[in-house]
């Protein structure tokens, strides 16, 4: 049996997403910047496509920006910010996705700009009083606030709406990692974005996080805010992303981005439901597990994330992901990004105590192609690698 709890890495494409990629690689080949009808076919796939995505965000169709993907997004506006819009402080957490971390260590690097970080909670929660604390430290200065929305390994949902409040009351601006959004975009007021009535500045999205291809993604960036292009060489996405535009991925992106919204209540129960039951059956077999950030919840906490710590394993800490894959089980203990590092979760080191880095903790992330079978087969295997381990 093969069981996949990655999702929150890459998730399996639809078939109706291969069926339509298909199509446009073998009938629109033309190139969208050519203005013969071959590209002019081309274009009209791209801005229809822009067009279905703006809508579900209730967005501009302007305002929305084709990239390869969530990290090229959010280097694009991180790197703007600084550069065109000239902000001089940026307000972040230490446990986003390195794209946003590793790309600010970089800009502070090369431009005097000043980084800070908002505490958390035990468990991983951004405390919005101390946010509100660092922007007013910083109202004579030009600040950008970059929180993601959902953590892609604890789960832990940021509470949009009151951050973009904060923002606006002080001024500064809002960039949102939304890259695990769309995935869990499920009928839930903390996990819908609705862009007129949450007027964050900019968001960012990934198509292979939603059953989408790898290799395309986009940014909103909202009205009358100027940024440039860090790709030069063209003028394609408004002069804001030089090269020839991917027709193919960007159409499997829509169709990939429409079928998560059209099937939002049938998906949603399904989620809740398999969630409920893995962290039911966790609690029952492994009463001395810990459930890390509020990933054991269903209301701050995506319905397809959940990260728990086996104290009872701790001599297993180095090969429990391997024991797993034997398995033929595929979780992960963080960010597929940095996977291939030995070393411990960022994420998970910003706010457990040392103790609690000591045992393994896994990520598992379900989407609509898990079922309850797939959880009992997990349960089973952890039971006899517990009972190997004694």
């Amino acid at each position: 049996m093969k069981v996949y709890f990655d999702n929150a890495a890459t998730t399996p494409v639809y078939p109706e997403v291969i069926q339509k990629m298909t199509e446009v690689l073998r009938d629109t080949y033309g190139n969208p910047s050519s203005t013969h009808a071959f590209g002019r076919k081309a274009k009209s796939l791209i801005e229809y496509s822009r067009k279905q995505i703006a809508k579900q965000l209730n967005a501009s169709p302007s305002e929305i920006i084709f990239t390869s993907g969530g990290t090229e997004a959010n280097n694009l506006i991180l790197r703007s910010c600084v550069h065109d819009l000239g902000v001089q402080v940026v307000i972040s957490s230490p446990i986003e996705h390195h794209a946003v971390l590793h790309t600010l260590e970089v800009l502070a690097k090369e431009y005097p700009i000043k980084i800070v970080y908002v505490n958390l909670t035990n468990k991983g929660v951004v405390d919005l009083s101390h946010l509100e604390y660092l922007l007013q430290q910083y109202t004579e200065k030009k600040v950008l606030v970059s929180l993601m929305h959902i953590n892609n390994e604890i789960g832990n949902i940021l509470p949009l709406k009151e951050v973009t409040a904060l923002c606006k009351q002080y001024n500064a601006f809002l960039h949102s990692d939304t890259v695990q959004q769309v995935q869990t975009a499920l009928n839930h007021p903390k996990f819908s974005i609705d862009l007129e009535e949450i007027p964050a500045d900019f968001i960012t999205a990934s198509a292979h996080k939603f059953h989408g291809p790898k290799g395309v993604g986009f940014a909103f960036i909202r009205k009358g805010i100027a940024l440039h292009s860090s790709i030069t060489g063209g003028e394609q996405e408004k002069g804001l992303r030089a090269g020839t535009e991917a027709v193919h991925n960007i159409v499997g992106m829509e169709v990939a981005f429409s079928l998560s919204y059209t099937n939002l209540d049938r998906n949603t129960e399904k989620l809740k439901d398999l969630k409920r039951y893995f962290i039911k059956q966790l609690k029952h077999h492994f009463p001395e597990a810990v459930f890390n950030g509020m990933s054991d919840t269903l209301d701050e906490s995506s319905y397809t994330i959940v990260n728990i710590g086996f104290p009872s394993l701790k001599n297993q800490n180095s090969t429990l992901l391997f024991q797993l894959d034997l398995k033929g089980i595929a979780c992960s203990k963080g960010s597929a990004c940095q996977s291939g590092s030995v070393q411990t979760s960022h994420v998970l080191s910003a706010f457990l105590p040392e103790e609690a880095l000591q045992y393994p903790s896994l990520r598992c992330s379900f989407s609509i192609f898990n079922t309850a079978k797939d959880v009992d087969f997990l349960i089973e295997s952890l039971k006899e690698i517990s009972h190997n381990n004694h």
